[in-house]
């Protein structure tokens, strides 16, 4: 496996050639910057040039040893004539120390840089004692303080700056999860409210039509094929009505009202047409309290389960009464119907499994419970909805 090889960033080099260059150049010109205090010839300003110029090919990829070899550059630099090239490097590798570094650092070099700036300025005073000896500290601070808490101030900023991406990132996530969500439930509501409206219609067209193939009278067929026109025709006029709905508003397309438990009785009166020729009679025994409304969602959803349970009945009810109950009682609605269960002779549709899995979606979706299923002869569907206002589960 190679090994990746190093490229400083072209700022770097950049930056790396000129403060070698300037700081030459200044040296050449003879501007020293402690030239009443040096211990060494001249040219030896130009080694702690030399050694920190390099340090900013690195000030970006290893932050802790530039700021270490410049420490000691610019310390260095102070027994000689001085070179301002130097301490300006230095300042930069404060700076790039900070931004570039581990957060410890970045946290404790604006700290400590202001503690040295402090106790110079303190010794400094105390040692001289004259007003220029604030001029120590003062250079001390801007050299080492001042770049750190810009540097810090830098990366403070940067990295609200990427908190608030991040903190936006998720958010859009998050409406992204909640869109799909919505989709998902309305397609499932669409879903029922598909197979609600058109299985009953379908059902019947199933069960005549294979009772008029399986009997051959010209009488039951004839009777068989005006059942079946008539549920194509109902089935198409709800398809209609379904897509009526999802249009777009200002299409033109009114929406039909939603439909509620005072068509049970058309909703009986059909299922006993369609019924006649599996043996199957229908009544209703409404026992709710006369002037008591019901929220909007509890009525539609009794109304389907009532309309499927009839459609289940004609699928695959033995011939006998399908009693269909309701009541409102503490608060609550109670939906039942009771059809014979046993072997059925004669043609019966083939079921998808999907209706009793809506009835229960419904009644959950609003807070209520539901059950099915064989009680000894009677196939019993039950279905308890909150029935008073504000009752609803959102």
């Amino acid at each position: 496996m190679q090994s990746k090889i190093f490229r400083p960033h072209r700022d770097d080099v950049l930056l790396a050639v000129v403060s070698v260059l300037g700081g030459v150049l200044l040296w050449a010109l003879g501007v020293y910057s402690t030239n009443n205090r040096h211990f060494f010839p001249a040219w030896a300003a130009l080694v702690p040039l030399l050694a920190i110029g390099p340090m900013e090919l690195l000030r970006r990829t290893a932050p802790n040893t530039t700021l270490a070899v410049g420490t000691a550059a610019v310390i260095a630099d102070q027994f000689t004539v001085g070179n301002l090239g130097t301490v300006i490097v230095f300042t930069d590798l404060m700076y790039a120390a900070v931004v570039y570094g581990k957060p410890a650092m970045a946290r404790r070099l604006p700290i400590s840089t202001g503690l040295i700036t402090v106790v110079v300025t303190v010794v400094a005073v105390a040692w001289l004692r004259t007003p220029q000896s604030l001029m120590i500290g003062i250079i001390t601070g801007i050299v080492c303080f001042g770049p750190a808490l810009t540097g810090a101030t830098l990366r403070n900023h940067r990295e609200a700056a990427e908190a608030a991406r991040l903190r936006a990132a998720q958010t859009a996530l998050l409406a992204e999860m909640d869109r799909t969500q919505a989709v998902a439930a309305e397609r499932a509501r669409m879903a029922r409210e598909l197979h609600d409206m058109v299985a009953n219609h379908l059902s019947a067209i199933a069960i005549h039509s294979t009772a008029a193939l399986s009997i051959d009278s010209p009488a039951t067929s004839r009777e068989a094929l005006g059942v079946i026109r008539e549920n194509s025709v109902q089935g198409l006029a709800e398809m209609r009505r379904l897509i009526g709905l999802l249009r777009e508003a200002g299409a033109g397309q009114e929406a039909a009202p939603v439909p509620s438990l005072d068509g049970l009785e058309a909703l009986l009166e059909r299922a006993r047409a369609n019924g006649t020729a599996s043996g199957l009679d229908f009544v209703l025994h409404d026992a709710r309290p006369a002037g008591q409304s019901l929220p909007a969602p509890v009525e539609l959803a009794a109304y389907r389960i009532v309309q499927e349970s009839l459609t289940n009945a004609l699928k695959h009810a033995a011939a006998g009464r399908v009693r269909v109950r309701l009541a409102r009682c503490d608060g609550l609605l109670t939906v039942g119907v009771d059809s014979p269960y046993g072997d059925r002779p004669g043609p019966r549709a083939p079921g998808s499994g999907a209706g009793l899995v809506g009835m229960r979606e419904r009644t959950e979706l609003l807070g209520g419970t539901f059950t099915a299923g064989p009680r000894g002869s009677v196939w019993q569907v039950r279905a308890e909805l909150p029935a008073a206002e504000g009752t609803v589960a959102e």
